[in-house]
């Protein structure tokens, strides 16, 4: 009897954060905080040339796997790309034609994120995602311009799952964060926050203490364990407040260290909506909203065809979601040093890479060799990029390689000569400098077994 109690209480919670109706004032503040930080971010993006330095100036772009046909657009329109970007997200924010602002935010971000890869951050593909869901959503039928508009779709109360799938998308990102630190480097080296800290012993009243050891251990450890953690705190009706504080306090200090651009912002404002529907109406009433319900109750109500569209979508995503930070275990060796199965996994600050590569072309009719100076073809900062990627490394010997088939050569082979330093490891040969790159593929799980051992770098 009482397994049979205990598993019908499960059933219910599971229903009860699926469906319970839940007032929409907590997916409204997302709303509003996403589109504003999406406006911020992308007036500074252009702001500070990043769009004619990233995606017009260069020569060739290095594509992710299967998107080989995502092109710039031009210059001009580029920036279209970003006026369009920057005017979604203000209509996403006040809740202007909604769902078409959020799914043309959607796309256009996504877009501008496939150009190059060189400037894959993990919050770019948080953002991407956040956008995704928010089309799923009814977020711009309370407190909206179209609300305003449309009186008759104005919505009071959602199903749970409207509001959770953010919640649960937040906690896997810290949570796999937290995971992806429970490493030898992270945990018994303290790198690379031993090499990163003392880079900031100029600060203020802090600065000396940067330069100790210990500090960084303790940096380790406490990012690691809150990473773990913060998530399921913040589900805590009891420990979501403190959470939050925690969150504000860990965040604005990463960014005031690191220097990583909106990313502590952006979560800090997207967090908000593990907050009750309570918290959120109060805010609303201090900054003069009315948050009157009126005698009616509006709850949002979809059709069952849609509702299994949806549950469908759901369902792949979060497959996704947990599936896919585990498919470096796919591939041998140590990942921070391959790369394969790095990214799109939530892997936070886990490495300080840097190195050099050279190119050379030869011609097998003629023996003749030649040197490729990296800055014809890239710019500075795609060259430091690449050096270390080898997924970039192959992408770029085929690009020379057809350059040099367009120049008469049939069939040029090319090598490269990288060295790679590992969070202070001391710089090592990347690739097997007799491997032909130009007759390797790229593939999506195949391993490159032309990048040399770490362990046998020594």
């Amino acid at each position: 009897m009482a397994i049979k109690t205990a598993a019908y209480s499960v059933k219910q919670k599971i229903k009860d954060w699926l469906v319970k109706p839940m007032h929409i004032a907590p997916l409204t503040t997302l709303r509003i905080a996403f589109g504003v930080m999406m406006f911020i971010s992308t007036l500074r993006f252009v702001m500070r040339g990043w769009v004619s330095a990233f995606y017009i100036k260069p020569q060739f772009h290095f594509t992710f796997y299967g998107f080989g046909w995502v092109k710039p657009l031009g210059e001009t329109g580029t920036y279209a790309l970003f006026v369009l970007m920057a005017t979604a997200a203000i209509c996403i924010a006040i809740g202007l034609f909604y769902r078409i602002s959020a799914i043309l935010f959607f796309l256009a971000f996504t877009y501008v994120e496939l150009l190059d890869k060189t400037t894959y951050l993990n919050h770019y593909y948080l953002v991407s995602i956040i956008a995704f869901l928010l089309i799923l959503v009814p977020a711009g039928s309370y407190f909206s311009v179209d609300a305003w508009r449309k009186p008759n779709n104005k919505v009071t109360y959602v199903p749970a799952w409207c509001i959770n799938i953010f919640k649960l998308q937040l906690v896997l990102v810290y949570f796999f964060a937290g995971v992806s630190k429970l490493t030898y480097d992270w945990l018994i080296a303290a790198m690379p926050l031993k090499i990163w800290l003392p880079a900031s012993s100029h600060l203020w009243l802090i600065g000396d203490l940067l330069t100790k050891a210990w500090v960084a251990y303790a940096f380790s450890w406490f990012g690691m364990l809150f990473d773990l953690l913060i998530g399921f705190f913040l589900l805590s009706k009891r420990w979501c407040k403190p959470a939050y504080l925690l969150v504000v306090v860990f965040h604005l200090f990463t960014g005031w260290f690191f220097k990583i651009g909106m990313f502590p912002y952006i979560m800090i404002a997207i967090t908000l909506v593990f907050f009750p529907a309570k918290a959120h109406l109060r805010v609303f009433g201090w900054v003069g909203l009315s948050t009157s319900e009126g005698a009616r109750r509006r709850v949002y109500k979809v059709s069952p065809s849609v509702s299994s569209i949806l549950a469908g979508i759901l369902v792949l995503h979060f497959a996704f979601q947990l599936i896919l930070p585990f498919r470096f275990m796919l591939y041998p060796g140590k990942l921070n040093w391959t790369e394969e199965g790095y990214r799109f996994s939530w892997r936070v600050m886990l490495m300080e890479k840097g190195g050099t590569a050279f190119f050379h072309v030869n011609d097998p009719a003629t023996g003749r060799s030649t040197e490729i100076i990296n800055s014809q073809y890239l710019t500075p900062f795609q060259e430091t990029q690449m050096a270390t990627q080898p997924d970039m490394i192959l992408q770029y010997a085929h690009f020379l390689a057809d350059v040099y088939q367009k120049k008469g050569i049939r069939n040029p082979v090319v090598t490269a000569e990288s060295y790679v330093t590992l969070n202070g490891s001391g710089s090592r040969l990347y690739v097997d400098t007799a491997v032909n790159l130009a007759a390797e593929n790229e593939t999506l799980f195949g391993q490159n077994k032309w990048i040399r051992p770490f362990k046998d770098n020594n």
